[in-house]
């Protein structure tokens, strides 16, 4: 789909691209905050409590453009691109964006479920570096890397249905009931109603997303912007923009403990919804080099980390200064990463 956007644009004048940047913006706002008022009517009507809505429904809603640029990448013969979509996707929610929301204001935390699905979270991310690991041949790991086999994509897909299996039982487990919220609202519409509004707003958020990074990335390459300072920003910022959006659309009307499930369900659906689909529908599953075991994977285990400490000590809410620390890891993460690219070339 972005591939057809970008063929659709590029003939297109600078004045015309800016109206469609303008509206993009625009629609995605509006989609965004449609997305928060639904997802916290639907947590009331079914009293699940909005940081499981969060981590099921809206992060499924916003890991599907990604599952699926991996899926056609890992079909065209670019498996690397689909694992490294996954993996970078992980280490930028849960380090830039969700330190971004908390720096916003403190995100409210029920914390016997955060603390479980955050859990689950590191458990995502170890279980993905286990399942890529060169079992046969270990002592070539740095080197050659290994592969995330078809049958081990399978069985991601399975633990993805258990997951939300799960989330919602330990929801209404823990009496996980929404704050005070406009019940009149809730009210007017049935549950299914509200739900397939809900879709709709995720739709919304995603295609204007869709939209919106080409045409930015048209205008860029049009003023002589480096294509690969282009690449390094605009496109690896893209892929998370609706669970950023999302976030800060949260956080800004009081509803933060939906930021922190949608970014810990981002998390675990680029796990088991995102590598787990692109592997599955590649007979020769997906391969991760050396640089993954050198670098990325030690860094997306060790961003985890941090936010699961940050649970154990934040007590009912993510502080500002946990958004500091979660900010800083990222920045740290990713000069690193460009520091060891030079180096390797």
């Amino acid at each position: 789909m972005e591939q057809w956007i970008t063929d659709l644009i590029n003939g297109l004048p600078n004045l015309a691209l800016f109206a469609i940047i303008a509206v993009t913006l625009y629609t995605l706002g509006k989609g965004a905050d449609w997305l928060v008022d639904e997802a916290v009517i639907l947590s009331t009507r079914w009293g699940l409590g909005k940081a499981v809505i969060g981590a099921t429904i809206v992060s499924i809603g916003t890991t599907t453009p990604e599952a699926a640029v991996s899926v056609i990448s890992a079909l065209q013969g670019k498996p690397g691109l689909a694992l490294g979509n996954a993996v970078g996707s992980i280490i930028c929610d849960t380090g830039l964006i969700l330190g971004l929301a908390s720096l916003m204001a403190p995100l409210p935390l029920n914390r016997q479920l955060a603390s479980r699905l955050s859990n689950v979270q590191v458990g995502a991310g170890i279980l993905l570096v286990l399942g890529c690991f060169p079992w046969t041949s270990p002592a070539k790991v740095f080197t050659q890397g290994g592969t995330l086999l078809q049958p081990i994509g399978w069985v991601f897909v399975v633990l993805l249905a258990l997951y939300i299996y799960q989330s919602i039982r330990w929801a209404s487990a823990a009496g996980a009931n929404p704050d005070n919220v406009e019940e009149t609202d809730a009210e007017e519409a049935g549950a299914f109603g509200t739900l397939l509004k809900l879709i709709g707003s995720i739709a919304i958020v995603v295609l204007s997303a869709q939209i919106l990074i080409p045409t930015v990335i048209v205008i860029a390459d049009r003023i002589d912007i480096p294509e690969h300072i282009i690449s390094a920003t605009l496109v690896a910022f893209g892929t998370s923009l609706p669970e950023l959006v999302t976030a800060i659309t949260a956080v800004r009307r009081g509803h933060g403990e939906l930021a922190v499930g949608n970014i810990i369900g981002a998390d675990i659906l680029n796990v088991l919804f995102v590598a787990g689909v692109s592997a599955s529908a590649t007979p020769g599953g997906l391969q991760a080099d050396g640089q993954f075991f050198q670098f990325l994977f030690p860094a997306m285990l060790f961003i985890l980390i941090v936010f699961r400490c940050g649970i154990f000590v934040s007590g009912d809410q993510l502080k500002r200064p946990f958004g500091v620390v979660l900010v800083a890891t990222w920045l740290l993460v990713t000069i690193l990463s460009y520091v060891l690219s030079i180096e390797m070339h």
